[in-house]
């Protein structure tokens, strides 16, 4: 005996493959969007939960250490926070103002503020990195919905011509065709929903991490206004 959901299930494949060219076409559209969007979810939660982690860690590795010699040796195995990009981007600025310095008085306060545009730099392209193909969420959040009701109202001008053709307005003739039209309306809203919540979820998280690079860049200046207030 089939069962309430088997029937559903059974219903729903028999509407869709029912359905005309363009509604297919339409909701062949909107599995994919779903598809690269779970896809999307999937990658990024599994990434910040490491990034995460990581940057917890190579905090502290930061100030248990430092030494910025022995904190870019150790940076090699913290490769997927952000922290390890901006503190390799501020330590080779480093590096080669020691190799510039004649008097050994490598860093001055005047350097300070290129110290500043190059933190900052490196927190744009890190946070880019983290926002990657997040933005596809967002487009599928705001399209998904438009797309199926694209498709239903295409479906449903198809069973309005079908019956003017038949000549019978009757509910058996409308009700096959609407129903296969809301088919689309309805996978426009589950591809929708969890992009939009995926979205939000994950735009949160990147923004706890965003705030960490920037409280991270203050205490790399911290260190460097110190190094400077001892030089001059």
């Amino acid at each position: 005996m089939e069962t309430p959901l088997a029937a559903v299930n059974s219903g729903l494949w028999e509407m869709v493959w029912s359905a005309g060219p363009m509604v297919k076409f339409v909701i062949l559209i909107l599995v994919l969007f779903s598809v690269v969007s779970w896809a999307i979810i999937g990658y990024k939660v599994v990434v910040l939960r490491k990034i995460e982690k990581e940057s917890t860690a190579f905090h502290d590795l930061f100030w248990e250490k430092r030494q910025f010699a022995h904190v870019f040796n150790a940076a090699k195995n913290y490769k997927n926070t952000p922290l390890a990009g901006i503190f390799a981007a501020a330590y080779n600025e480093i590096t080669g103002l020691k190799k510039a310095s004649e008097d050994g008085e490598w860093l001055r306060r005047d350097d300070l503020e290129r110290f500043e545009r190059i933190l900052k730099k490196a927190m744009d392209s890190e946070t880019a990195k983290l926002e990657y193909a997040v933005g596809f969420l967002a487009t599928t959040g705001n399209t998904a919905p438009f797309i199926g009701l694209f498709g239903t109202v295409w479906g449903i001008m198809t069973s309005f011509r079908d019956i003017g053709a038949k000549g019978a307005a009757n509910l058996a003739v409308v009700a096959p065709g609407i129903s296969e039209a809301l088919v689309a309306t309805a996978i426009g809203l589950v591809a929708a929903i969890p992009a939009v919540m995926g979205y939000n979820h994950i735009q949160i998280r990147i923004g706890r991490i965003s705030t960490e690079m920037g409280n991270f860049s203050a205490d790399i200046m911290n260190v460097l206004e110190k190094q400077a207030g001892k030089k001059g």
